[in-house]
């Protein structure tokens, strides 16, 4: 079978997050750890193409999926293979994304990320292997990725046993008894002390455990995040109004209070009449500023982290979480507040 296998521009060797931003491509052959894939894929598979995007391009521009996907059909590819990815958030979301949009257009697909990574959630019931959690664990989570790519290949289903994670696409199929049956077999087994049997597993939602309380908040350099689309007037990094794909950032220096006039909230799920009209009731940058000349904090962070949080899947809301948590520990800083619609 003819595969065409996506990396990131990391592991594609063109560069880390100064790369991040570089468009979709496909190179001929295997590239990076692709080379072992393809030793392992054995002699029955080929990889033609290795598609290729930065992290950043990915996660903002959608459309980038299917454009590879399309280029990846003329090059022959008969299927599709992603990753690992292992508990990288971008890049995670983009092997999702390309192996959906195959599936999508009728090729056989596979993601490889570890079960923790965000871009799960965006598989779409496309099949999904479990990788390691970092690089190091490249050799194992290669062989159990190549073992998982051939039984796809072959036309079989992969189970749990095969490392398989993530949401199962539903299929219709005749079952053995009708649904009365079913439901009396199913309450017999709960009485008999199985609580979780089902037909229909439910999500598994995260449940996050609260930081410790800041120690002197008198002291503490706190910063101001929001998901209210408060964004400068015009909108200029085109932030989505729902369902957004990223995340923005602009100074505060030198500003006391948010002027009508100077930002605006972009979101769809509100009338933002009354927000446009004081924008400092999506971002408190006035009473922050009070709090902060009266010494009730140590020092406001020079610049404001938003998105907008109406509709945003749950991945991307996770990918943002994880990406504003690195920033704000890189910035020092020890308390955030959070101002939600």
């Amino acid at each position: 079978m003819k595969i065409v296998h996506y990396v990131n521009q990391f592991f594609a060797g063109m560069g880390g997050e100064d790369s991040a931003g570089t468009g979709p491509e496909l190179r001929d052959g295997a590239t990076g750890p692709g080379r072992k894939l393809a030793a392992l894929l054995g002699d029955e598979h080929e990889i033609v193409a290795t598609a290729i995007c930065g992290d950043d391009y990915a996660a903002s521009h959608s459309a980038f999926a299917a454009d590879l996907v399309a280029q990846a059909k003329e090059r022959g590819a008969e299927m599709i293979i992603a990753g690992p990815s292992f508990t990288s958030g971008r890049y995670g979301m983009a092997c999702a994304r390309i192996a959906a949009a195959a599936s999508e257009a009728g090729l056989p697909a596979l993601a490889s990320m570890h079960p923790e990574n965000p871009g799960l959630g965006e598989a779409a019931g496309t099949a999904v292997v479990e990788s390691g959690q970092t690089a190091r664990q490249m050799k194992d989570s290669l062989e159990r990725f190549a073992a998982a790519a051939r039984k796809i290949a072959a036309g079989e289903e992969l189970t749990t046993q095969d490392g398989r994670i993530g949401p199962v696409a539903r299929t219709n199929r005749m079952a053995d008894k009708n649904a009365a049956e079913r439901a009396v077999a199913l309450l017999l087994t709960r009485l008999q002390g199985d609580k979780d049997a089902t037909e229909i597993p439910l999500p598994d939602f995260d449940q996050v455990t609260p930081a410790a309380p800041v120690d002197d908040i008198a002291e503490a350099l706190v910063a101001l995040v929001t998901e209210g689309g408060f964004v400068p007037a015009g909108n200029p990094d085109r932030l989505e109004s729902a369902r957004a794909t990223k995340w923005v950032r602009h100074s505060l220096d030198g500003l006391d209070t948010a002027e009508q006039g100077e930002f605006e909230s972009v979101h769809g799920g509100f009338s933002t009449q009354w927000a446009n009209a004081d924008p400092n009731r999506i971002l408190p940058l006035d009473v922050a500023r009070e709090m902060e000349r009266e010494g009730a904090i140590g020092r406001l962070h020079g610049e404001y982290l938003g998105t907008t949080g109406n509709g945003t899947t749950v991945a991307d809301a996770r990918r943002f979480g994880m990406e504003w948590a690195a920033e704000l520990r890189q910035a020092n800083i020890q308390a955030v507040i959070l101002t939600a619609t």
